[in-house]
C-alpha cells in the first residue's frame, strides 16, 4: 500500500497532499510544486485563503501536473506544530480523501516536518491518520454500507529512509484502534459476551496466538464468584477470554492486559437512568482496547510476552440478579459486600486480575470504562490512572505521550484504601460512596493486583465521543489501544 519515492510532478495520482506552515518559506519540493501550479499556493497563502489549521484547501490542477487535485493543509506556525496537531491535520485530510473517493494518493512528507517532528515521525502519522480518518461506523439502515472506493496506493515523497515501513507501522496502530472502535460501536444485541469471545478468537487465529475461553461451568469450578455474580442477572452466558502472545520464550516476564468486557450495562438492580442508556453498549471499551492492542502487537511481533484477559458479561436484572447487600466470594478468596450493583466493572475485573496473575502475569494493566466520576474529574479527553508502582506508571505515561493519548495520574493514599474496608460483613465494600469515586474504584481493583506492579486506566470519559472530530466519527474512540501496544513495544530488549 505504501511506497517511498522522489518527488516528481509528472507522477500520476488522484491527489497530492501538502502541508503549509504559517509565515514559513517553502521547501524546495513545495516551491517546485508551486511553480508548476503557476504560483497558486503562494498566492493563496499571501491572501490568507489557505484553510485554517488542520483543514484542507483543494487546488484543482487543470492538468498542470499529473495529480488531479492538490490538498493544501494548514499546519499553523512551524515552531508550534506538534505530533498531535499534525496527526489531527492528517486525519482531517484522510476524511476528505474518503469523502471524495480518492484511491491513489501521494504525500509530500517533508512539508509536514519541523524540528520536533521529523520525516520518519510524519510517515508514521500519515499511516495512522489514514486509518483513523477513514474509519466509518457501520449502520443498519436499508442501504449498502460498503465504500465504493478505498485507498489503494499511497506514495510518500521524502528524503527519509524506509518511510513506507514507518507509514505501515502507523497504519497498523490506526487499524488496531479501529478494531476497538468497531467492537464498541456494535449494538449490544450483536455484541454479547459470546460475540466478544468470537471476535477475540478471530484476532488470536489471525496472529497465531494461544487462546482459551472459559465457560460458566469452568468458572464455577475455579471459583470466579465475582464475575458469575454480575452475570447472574442475564440470560447470556459469561465468558472469561484469554489470549497469549509469546514473543520472548526465554523470558519469565509477562505483561498482563486486563480489559473490562461488560457488553451492556443497565446498572442491574441499581438501575441507571433511562437517558443515554443506549450508549452503555460501550461498557466493553476496555476489552475492545485490549483486543485492538493485541491486533497491533500481532502485526508488529515485539519480543515481549503478553497475556490478554477479558472477563465478559452483561449487567441486567432478573429474579437471579445480584442485589445490594449481597456478599460474594471472588476468585482470590476475598469477600465483597455489594452496596451498588452498578459498580459491577470492578467486580468482574477482580476475577480478571486474579486470573491473569494465576496465568503468570508479572505486570498488570487493567483498562475499563469504570466510573462516571472520572468524567466529572477529567472530562472526555483524559484517561484517569492509578497505580501501585511508580516505575511502571512512568512506562505507561511515556507510551501515552508517544501515542498522543492523555493520561492523568490519580492519588493512591492510604485514607482512600481504608474507604474500601468499611463493610461490616465482608473484606471489601464495592461502593464506599461518591467521594473520590474514581480513586476508590481503581484501588478496589488494585486490591486484587496485590504486590504485582499494576496500572489502572479508567476510560469512561475517553472511550466514547458524543460528536464527530477530525480523528473519527461519533461513538467509540478506541482509546488506549495504541498506548497499551506502545507500552509493550517499549519493553523490547
Amino acid at each position: 500500500m505504501f511506497k517511498t519515492a522522489v518527488f516528481n510532478t509528472k507522477n500520476e495520482h488522484d491527489v497530492l497532499v501538502v502541508g503549509i506552515f504559517e509565515g514559513d518559506a517553502f521547501s524546495s519540493d513545495v516551491e517546485t510544486l508551486n511553480q508548476s501550479l503557476q504560483q497558486q499556493i503562494s498566492k493563496l497563502k499571501k491572501t490568507k485563503k489557505i484553510a485554517k489549521q488542520g483543514k484542507c484547501t483543494s487546488i484543482y490542477t487543470l492538468n498542470q501536473i499529473q495529480s488531479d487535485v492538490v490538498y493544501v493543509i494548514g499546519l499553523g506556525k512551524k515552531n508550534e506544530a506538534t505530533t498531535e496537531s499534525i496527526r489531527v491535520a492528517l486525519a482531517s485530510a484522510s476524511q476528505q480523501l474518503t469523502k471524495e473517493k480518492m484511491s491513489k494518493v501521494a504525500f509530500l512528507v517533508e512539508s509536514f516536518a519541523n524540528e520536533s517532528v521529523d520525516q520518519q515521525d510524519v510517515a508514521v502519522l500519515i499511516g495512522e491518520g489514514l486509518a483513523l480518518g477513514t474509519y466509518t461506523v457501520v449502520d443498519y439502515k436499508e442501504k449498502n454500507n460498503e465504500v465504493d472506493v478505498s485507498i489503494e496506493e499511497v506514495v510518500l515523497y521524502g528524503s527519509g529512509e524506509q518511510l513506507d515501513e514507518a507509514a505501515t507501522v502507523g497504519y497498523t496502530y490506526g487499524q488496531g484502534t479501529n478494531l476497538a472502535r468497531k467492537l464498541v460501536n456494535t449494538p449490544g444485541n450483536l455484541m454479547t459476551p459470546t460475540d466478544l469471545a468470537e471476535e477475540a478468537v478471530e484476532v488470536a487465529k489471525k496472529h497465531g496466538f494461544e487462546y482459551e475461553v472459559l465457560e460458566r461451568e469452568e468458572m464455577e469450578k475455579l471459583g470466579m464468584g465475582a464475575l458469575l455474580a454480575v452475570a447472574a442477572g442475564s440470560d447470556q452466558p459469561p465468558k472469561m477470554i484469554v489470549l497469549k502472545y509469546t514473543g520472548n520464550p526465554e523470558s519469565e516476564e509477562v505483561i498482563g492486559l486486563v480489559g473490562k468486557g461488560l457488553t451492556f450495562d443497565s446498572g442491574g438492580i441499581s438501575i441507571k437512568p433511562r437517558e443515554n442508556m443506549h450508549e452503555m453498549k460501550m461498557d466493553m471499551g476496555g476489552a475492545a482496547a485490549v483486543l485492538g492492542a493485541m491486533d497491533i502487537l500481532g502485526s508488529i511481533k515485539p519480543n515481549v510476552n503478553v497475556l490478554a484477559v477479558i472477563p465478559s458479561s452483561e449487567n441486567l436484572l432478573n429474579g437471579s440478579a445480584l442485589k445490594p447487600g449481597d456478599v460474594i466470594t471472588s476468585l482470590s478468596g476475598k469477600t465483597i459486600e455489594v452496596r451498588n450493583t452498578d459498580a459491577e466493572g470492578r467486580l468482574i475485573l477482580a476475577d480478571g486480575i486474579t486470573y491473569a496473575k494465576q496465568l503468570g502475569a508479572t505486570k498488570l494493566i487493567d483498562v475499563a470504562t469504570l466510573t462516571g466520576a472520572v468524567i466529572i474529574a477529567l472530562g472526555d479527553c483524559t484517561t484517569g490512572a492509578i497505580t501501585n508502582n511508580e516505575e511502571f506508571m512512568e512506562d505507561v505515561l511515556e507510551a501515552s505521550v508517544e501515542t498522543g493519548e492523555w493520561i492523568w495520574r490519580l492519588p493512591n493514599y492510604e485514607p482512600y484504601k481504608k474507604m474500601l474496608k468499611t463493610s461490616d460483613v465482608a473484606d471489601l465494600n464495592n461502593a464506599p460512596g461518591r467521594a473520590a469515586g474514581s480513586i476508590t474504584a481503581g484501588l478496589f481493583v488494585g486490591e486484587f493486583a496485590g504486590d504485582t506492579p499494576w496500572v489502572h486506566l479508567d476510560i469512561a470519559g475517553t472511550a466514547w465521543q458524543s460528536k464527530a472530530t477530525d480523528l473519527g466519527p461519533l461513538g467509540g474512540t478506541g482509546a488506549m489501544a495504541r498506548t497499551l501496544a506502545q507500552v509493550v513495544i517499549n519493553k523490547e530488549e
